[in-house]
């Protein structure tokens, strides 16, 4: 009889998986890399740089780790871009770019395919953006937290990585790779063999990467292929200066330049350069060289590049804008010196409006002086492209601002700053009519950015006056008031803005701003009046600023600024009270008070706007 139990069979053991060999490569054309974001259903892979350039069409933007790497691995791609196509050298050039259904394929495929030994990020001899051979004297190796700009310095706890980062992916390393080019802080490096400023070991401060100098502005399409040829300037813009090709200093990438050494360029080299945009979106701010163990990056070796100061590049860099500095013109002795506008992270890119729409600070024509702001290049690259070329004058354009801000000497990074700006072209090349005093929607939408400002101070100003009402300290309530009130007003604002076109009347535009301004600030007064205390109901005796007691009071304290909100925001009330006296700053007494009740923008109380309202001058606040 057959036993009970059945007979064991062998089971042979699976031989262990071996390892993958040790990499010598990773090729950039093959390898995926970039992540992208998809238009079919927002999935985000990773591409090969060519697959990305094939299906620029079908994607809807790059995906940083960080939104400065996306902004880094864009200007990658426009040198690319630009070096491939050789150009566009005109407007025609450009047109037929933009009215092709995808980037021009052949062209990219094949140049690639020529300068493919320069995209190995693993080459022996020319690592991608790398120096082959960069050591230090004591061959050490930094950890990869020099290079990962989420790993704020001695902040661990704020990031995913609280352990730092030991090992990289290729794909990543080589991403942070090029944001280190373009972003890396300042402060003492490793001092590389052969390279002359090495003293003790080190290299002493020698500024930021380039790119962390700007407050990095592009503009943004509906997809990748929109936005790519939107930034992709021509040679012949007359206020960019970009080197022809066949010149013996021709505009070229890094890659179609000699490796470099562990040192700086010549000077003599460096005094005509950047040669133009392909020149200046490769910079090499950096000496790097990637450690790898066959199977992930584990370590780098970081030190300067090519210095390039940033006084009066406005000629070269098309993607910031430009802010006069009086403190430069007095060190360097220079008549003019405009450095590039840095972000603010506590002003919302649409209260910046004027350095994107205009270039101009108000009052500056008045005083006889230089402009004190230059618009970014790549704006006036697109207002020629509305009226010259093939965009209609009524498209909307995202503005999107992305930069670093520094701290310590520019020696570590403090925060990431990223916002965007629906702009309609229109705004961007629209002449005031002069004879007739029109303004164009340009300035109007500049002015409507000040007269809201203004009428958030008042409301910080009210907030202020309740809280000293009430025998308590103003400054916390102050700045708590104008922060919740730039953040009501600034999405109505990108919604106006948004829908200006072109043939809209300016005064009658100017005015319904006012009227939606005046209403949303107006609703946050009186909630502020609502919550204050009965001490700061009751009220008490203060020192005015002209020295003389008054009663302070929560009523007392609503009145002054709801006059003084009919002084920034004129428009939005009726014209028969604008002759009533202002108030007294102190006091608040004087003039008319407002009926409580009245909506300024409610049927049968919409004030006759003048018609061709000034917004540079007209009915300015004091």
């Amino acid at each position: 009889m057959p036993s009970d139990t059945a007979a064991a069979v062998p089971v042979a053991t699976p031989a262990p998986a071996s390892s993958p060999p040790p990499r010598t490569s990773f090729d950039l054309l093959t390898e995926p890399w970039i992540p992208v974001q998809l238009l079919s259903d927002g999935t985000q892979p990773e591409l090969s740089l060519p697959e990305v350039l094939e299906r620029a069409h079908e994607l809807r933007r790059l995906v940083g780790d960080v939104p400065t790497q996306e902004f880094a691995l864009l200007r990658l791609l426009l040198a690319v871009l630009h070096d491939a196509v050789d150009g566009p050298g005109d407007l025609a050039h450009w047109t037929e770019l933009w009215k092709a259904d995808t980037l021009p394929l052949d062209d990219l495929l094949d140049y690639l395919q020529e300068h493919r030994e320069r995209f190995d990020l693993l080459h022996p001899t020319t690592p991608f953006l790398q120096v082959a051979d960069l050591r230090t004297a004591g061959d050490e190796v930094s950890r990869l937290d020099r290079i990962v700009a989420d790993i704020p310095n001695n902040d661990r706890f704020f990031t995913m990585r609280a352990l730092g980062a030991d090992r990289l992916g290729y794909a990543e390393a080589a991403r942070w790779l090029i944001h280190a080019h373009a972003f890396d802080p300042a402060g003492i490096k490793s001092g590389a063999v052969g390279d002359p400023r090495v003293k003790g070991g080190k290299v002493y401060p020698q500024g930021i990467g380039w790119t962390g100098n700007l407050g990095g502005v592009h503009i943004e399409g509906g997809d990748l292929r929109r936005t790519l040829l939107l930034n992709l300037v021509a040679a012949d813009t007359t206020n960019l200066r970009i080197n022809p090709p066949g010149e013996p200093n021709e505009d070229r990438p890094a890659w179609r330049r000699p490796p470099c050494g562990p040192g700086a360029a010549d000077p003599v080299e460096l005094s005509t350069r950047p040669t133009g945009v392909r020149d200046l979106y490769t910079w090499q701010s950096r000496r790097v060289r990637l450690r790898h163990d066959g199977r992930a990056v584990t370590g780098v070796v970081l030190g300067y590049g090519d210095p390039l100061t940033a006084h009066n590049r406005y000629d070269r860099e098309p993607m910031t804008a430009w802010r006069r500095s009086p403190a430069q013109e007095k060190k360097l002795g220079r008549e003019v010196v405009y450095l590039p506008r840095v972000p603010d992270p506590t002003r919302a890119a649409w209260r910046g409006v004027d350095a994107l729409v205009t270039g101009q600070t108000p009052g500056a024509e008045q005083r006889g002086e230089a402009a004190r702001v230059v618009r970014p290049r790549i704006l006036d690259w697109v207002a020629r492209l509305a009226v010259r070329g093939p965009l209609p004058p009524d498209l909307l354009v995202r503005t999107r601002t992305v930069g670093l801000v520094y701290g310590t000497q520019q020696s570590v990074v403090d925060e990431v700053v990223d916002d965007a700006v629906p702009l309609p072209v229109v705004l961007l090349n629209e002449p005031s009519d002069e004879d007739d005093g029109v303004p164009a929607l340009g300035p109007t939408a500049v002015d409507a950015v000040r007269r809201a400002e203004a009428a958030v101070t008042a409301l910080g100003d009210l907030a202020a006056d309740l809280a000293e009402a009430a025998g308590a300290i103003p400054d916390g309530p102050k700045a708590t008031a104008r922060d919740l009130g730039f953040g009501e007003v600034g999405p109505h604002y990108l919604l106006w803005i948004a829908a200006l076109r072109p043939g809209d009347d300016p005064g009658e535009r100017y005015a319904a701003w006012q009227h939606t301004a005046a209403r949303v600030l107006r609703e946050l007064g009186d909630d502020l009046l609502a919550g204050a205390g009965s001490a700061a109901r009751e009220g008490r005796v203060v020192t005015s600023r002209a020295g003389t007691d008054v009663w302070l009071c929560a009523d007392a304290a609503h009145l002054r600024f709801r006059r003084r909100l009919r002084r920034e925001l004129p428009l939005a009330f009726p014209r028969d009270t604008d002759t009533a006296p202002d108030p007294d700053p102190d006091t608040g007494a004087g003039g008319e008070e407002l009926d409580p009740g009245l909506d300024p923008a409610g049927p049968g109380n919409t004030p006759t706007a003048p018609a061709h309202p000034n917004p540079s001058n007209a009915e300015a606040p004091a």
